[in-house]
């Protein structure tokens, strides 16, 4: 696909200090966007990351039609730029605009145009161990009309920010049996950005707790562990990797696949099915629970420190003792960077 490009004047790579990279404070360059009109999908282009102009009328504003991706580019051992496994995040969006009433966004103008963005802003992939780019994918409804019906019209775009650790220590979590994140029949299993909105008000009463994020309960009994707000959740209980088995609650993460994958590759036992809280609780006063990390494209994988369940506060040992989680984070940077071939065809050159 030819994308026409219109390049910025003045780059602003000299803001980027590769030293102190916070999460989502600082966007490359340029960003591509694409609009879908009387049924079909224009040409998209690149252009100068910039504003857009919307009326107050625009309809994701007002009902929410709005879904996203995240999706990492590296730079591997040859300084060339690589992006990890973002045909999945294609298949995954396009999973999210059919339940949200939004037509598909074509491969080419996904995959080609994210592909010809990271290569025109690769000066902006920082090297050290830990970093990316982090790929914004999104798309909007954009009719201007405040009636309740499926827009018409949408506007797709990527715009990209350099990345660091989302999370720079181990996590503190609290259990949340009260608010729900997500029922069967609803859009929990979409990256939608009403689910993130949902959760906002939660999440602020824990942070004031003192925690960082919840992990979220299912809404009937409040017992089965679903996720955490940012991240996929595992449990190493015994000597068994044990994660909730995917459904129409719980978001089907690119790095929680890969984890299971290298996971199971290696010999190492892993379970995907309901997991209760009661189960985690009574492997914690067992002395059966060795390991708990969340996983997730902007949060990497991520140790939990401790947990925190009606009052009973379950501590882990030191992350630095554990091998399962300190493992499968070393393996998969080392694809993500070129540094061991890549077996599974994750990486797509840019």
């Amino acid at each position: 696909m030819d994308i026409p490009v219109t390049k910025v004047e003045n780059s602003r790579i000299h803001q980027l200090n590769p030293a102190n990279i916070q999460f989502g404070k600082l966007y490359a360059d340029h960003m591509l966007v694409a609009h879908y009109e009387d049924g079909a999908w224009k040409q998209p282009e690149i252009v100068p990351f910039g504003d857009l102009h919307l009326s107050p009328a625009t309809t994701f504003m007002h009902y929410g039609q709005a879904i996203f991706e995240g999706v990492k580019a590296y730079k591997d051992q040859q300084g060339n730029p690589v992006i990890f496994r973002p045909h999945d995040n294609w298949k995954r969006m396009n999973r999210s605009a059919a339940r949200m009433a939004m037509p598909d966004v074509p491969e080419d103008i996904f995959i080609e145009g994210m592909r010809q963005l990271v290569n025109l802003d690769k000066a902006w992939i920082p090297t050290e161990e830990g970093t990316s780019l982090y790929l914004r994918p999104f798309m909007i409804a954009t009719d201007e009309f405040i009636g309740v019906k499926p827009a018409e019209k949408f506007t797709f775009l990527i715009i990209t920010s350099p990345a660091g650790p989302y999370y720079s220590k181990p996590v503190s979590i609290y259990v949340q049996d009260k608010f729900v994140r997500a029922f069967p029949g609803g859009i929990g299993f979409t990256k939608a950005a009403g689910n993130y909105g949902a959760s906002m008000y939660p999440t602020q009463q824990i942070r004031e707790m003192g925690y960082d994020q919840i992990l979220w309960t299912d809404g009937y009994e409040h017992k089965y562990v679903q996720e955490i707000g940012t991240m996929n959740v595992f449990f190493v209980i015994g000597d068994t990797v044990i994660t909730p088995e995917l459904g129409e609650t719980i978001l089907e993460g690119v790095t929680r696949d890969s984890v299971v994958t290298l996971l199971r590759e290696k010999g190492i036992k892993v379970e995907e099915r309901p997991l209760s809280i009661d189960e985690i609780v009574a492997a914690h006063k067992a002395g059966t629970l060795r390991e708990a990390f969340g996983t997730g494209t902007a949060a990497s994988i991520s140790h939990i420190a401790e947990l925190t369940y009606n009052d009973y506060r379950m501590e882990l040992p030191a992350a630095e003792t554990w091998e399962i989680s300190e493992w499968v984070k070393k393996e998969m940077n080392n694809i993500r960077y070129g540094k061991v071939a890549d077996t599974h065809n994750w990486i797509v050159k840019a």
